[in-house]
């Protein structure tokens, strides 16, 4: 059965700086539903106060604790793991970086750079990490659709740049990692198996919800979506659907068959 919703933002929720029709609209018939729902996202180059504030300008108003972002999970990382952060994020970012402990461990934290990608800021990292420090990446997404409609490359090229060049693995941190999604489902108040995953990336979002073990997760036509794409995904989304409007419809359909989470 249905206990909780996960939804991606970027994609899913938005493009841009314009809600994607009838995505405003889902979000309320969830809610009328008594669905609870959290908000989960690999976005690295906007700070979590700052996509709360984006969602607020195109009119879509979420609490604090319905957003679940990779930098929080690398935070408590940070704490458990005795480390301080060698950051090679977004500028907007590193604010939810501040405060933390001065740890005498070290631990590379990879997130979209964006521009911040360059030589000098790449070698630095690589030699943190010849220098014994952990690598985390907040995300190692490979596209996302970006601000001006196309898609552009995100961090994971990067990230897998610097696991090649210091044979290393990285943690990742954000989406599909088990832990991300176990916070998200635990949020929402509910079993991981009771909840859906709603997403435009077949391999964080979809696939990779279900091997954590989120109980149905459904592919939406929107964002970074491309025609086939869900062709020969392992495991296949539980559904595909157009868009988020119809994502809600699937899950209000479903919310009382056990069959839809199993």
């Amino acid at each position: 059965m249905i206990k909780g919703v996960l939804l991606d933002l970027a994609g899913v929720v938005y493009l841009g700086e314009s809600m994607i029709p009838g995505a405003g609209e889902a979000i309320t018939r969830l809610r009328d539903a008594g669905l609870p729902l959290r908000f989960v996202t690999n976005t690295t180059r906007m700070s979590k106060a700052g996509i709360v504030d984006r969602l607020a300008r195109i009119g879509l108003a979420i609490d604090n604790d319905e957003l679940v972002t990779p930098a929080e999970a690398a935070r408590t990382w940070l704490v458990a793991n005795r480390r301080s952060p060698h950051l090679l994020v977004h500028p907007a970012l590193v604010e939810d970086f501040a405060g933390l402990p001065d740890f005498p461990g070290k631990a590379v934290i990879v997130g979209d750079a964006g521009r911040g990608f360059t030589y000098d800021t790449l070698n630095a990292a690589f030699r943190a990490l010849s220098g014994d420090a952990d690598l985390l990446a907040l995300a190692k997404n490979r596209t996302f659709r970006d601000d001006d409609g196309d898609l552009s490359l995100d961090a994971g090229a990067f990230v897998t740049a610097l696991e090649y060049a210091s044979r290393r693995e990285a943690v990742v941190l954000g989406k599909p990692a088990p832990a991300f999604y176990a916070a998200a489902g635990a949020g929402a108040g509910c079993d991981m198996t009771d909840a859906v995953m709603v997403g435009d990336d077949i391999e964080a979002d979809v696939s990779g919800a279900l091997d954590a073990g989120i109980g149905a997760a459904l592919l939406v036509r929107t964002g970074k979506y491309t025609a086939g794409i869900e062709e020969g995904a392992t495991p296949p989304p539980t559904a595909v659907v157009d868009d988020l409007a119809a994502a809600a419809t699937w899950i209000l359909a479903h919310r009382d068959d056990p069959a839809a989470t199993g």
